[in-house]
């Protein structure tokens, strides 16, 4: 039995779908607004977050409509974070780590202006994820449970 699954490119993260949400909420609000909009990306199912998105369009869209309207524009982006199994999604919930990283192989690029060949971009690339991960202290949450079903569900990709 073979799942289809989009590519691994989820654009809008979870994450950054919520702090622009947040942005323009004022403190007294926010806390209910965040249990409205968990409602959404912890749903079980695309249907079930479909559902509570429309709640809280009727519920939300009176007071703070820009939110609402954010979601529904977006929401083909994001609805690829449902095609992945739970476990999954627990793991690619926020991409900090992988922005992290683009952060500082682009500096270490910056920094050097011009290469002699391809070979020495690798190497130096390679130098720099090296020193990253020797950086990488704490675990990604709920990781063994993703693994284990990334090791179900990508089997024939993955290399042991």
């Amino acid at each position: 039995m073979s799942t289809v699954y989009p590519k691994a490119k989820v654009q809008l993260c979870i994450v950054h779908m919520v702090r622009n949400s947040l942005r323009y909420v004022s403190w007294k609000d926010r806390k209910a607004l965040c249990a409205d909009l968990k409602k959404i990306y912890t749903a079980k199912t695309l249907q079930e977050a479909e559902m509570a998105l429309e709640t809280f369009a009727l519920r939300g869209g009176t007071k703070y409509p820009s939110i609402s309207q954010s979601w529904l524009k977006h929401w083909e982006h994001i609805t690829t974070f449902f095609a992945y199994p739970e476990d999954i999604r627990k793991a690619i919930y926020t991409t900090n780590a992988i922005e992290s990283m683009n952060m500082t192989l682009r500096k270490v690029i910056k920094n050097k202006r011009a290469f002699p060949n391809d070979d020495a971009v690798f190497k130096i690339l390679f130098l720099a994820i090296d020193k990253i991960s020797k950086k990488w202290t704490m675990p990604v949450k709920d990781w063994k449970s993703a693994m284990n079903r990334f090791i179900i569900e990508f089997s024939d990709s993955l290399v042991a």
